[in-house]
């Protein structure tokens, strides 16, 4: 899906962002190859969000032309995020990528051309998604967020905390015996602890 940078309301000012859940993105590797420094900046940007501490961003100048050339040498990331802001440019430099790219790295295009064709042609070619510049920080968080998430997926674990007024309260304790029911009902390996741990009290 051709990601819009900004969408304007009939006033002229930008509309307002909706709420929207956007799934952390896991331990990855991204590398940016920005022609411009408002999209470096953006890309920035997004690396400081919290939905991306796991992932580690580089960002370099050069577009598309110094991807293929640090490549040639060196194993792909798992995504690059290519700018570029000629429609032949972004062909040919694909074709180019494509011969020094691993064939399980996913690919980011940020462009200028607002074509229906250019995009089918690009996703045709393996491009994992397409952005039409300019770029926002929330705009790359979202690209890059999108290529790891399954909305479809059903949620497979739950967090329970224990806290503690202060210490010495016994919540370390209280941890301790909740994990151990939660995997005694599971029917998990223990490893060598397989008795129950026993509540201690402390006299007054």
């Amino acid at each position: 899906m051709i990601s819009y940078a900004r969408q304007d309301q009939e006033d002229g000012t930008a509309a307002p962002a909706a709420d929207e859940h956007i799934a952390p993105a896991p331990r990855v590797s991204v590398q940016a190859f920005c022609e411009t420094i408002e999209t470096a900046a953006s890309v920035q940007a997004a690396g400081e969000d919290r939905r991306l501490d796991k992932a580690h961003l580089k960002i370099q100048m050069g577009g598309m032309a110094a991807a293929v050339e640090a490549y040639r040498t060196a194993p792909t990331p798992n995504v690059i995020l290519l700018e570029t802001d000629d429609r032949s440019d972004i062909l040919a430099g694909l074709d180019q990528l494509a011969t020094v790219c691993d064939a399980g790295t996913r690919v980011i295009v940020v462009g200028r051309v607002n074509d229906v064709t250019l995009y089918r042609e690009l996703v045709r070619r393996g491009i994992s998604d397409y952005m039409i510049a300019p770029v926002t920080p929330l705009d790359v968080v979202r690209s890059i967020c999108g290529l790891f998430s399954v909305p479809e997926a059903k949620a497979v674990g739950r967090i329970i905390a224990v806290v503690g007024a202060k210490g010495g309260v016994g919540a370390s304790t209280v941890a301790h015996n909740v994990a151990w029911a939660i995997a005694r009902d599971l029917a998990l390996d223990l490893g060598r602890r397989r008795s129950r741990p026993r509540l201690r009290h402390r006299g007054s």
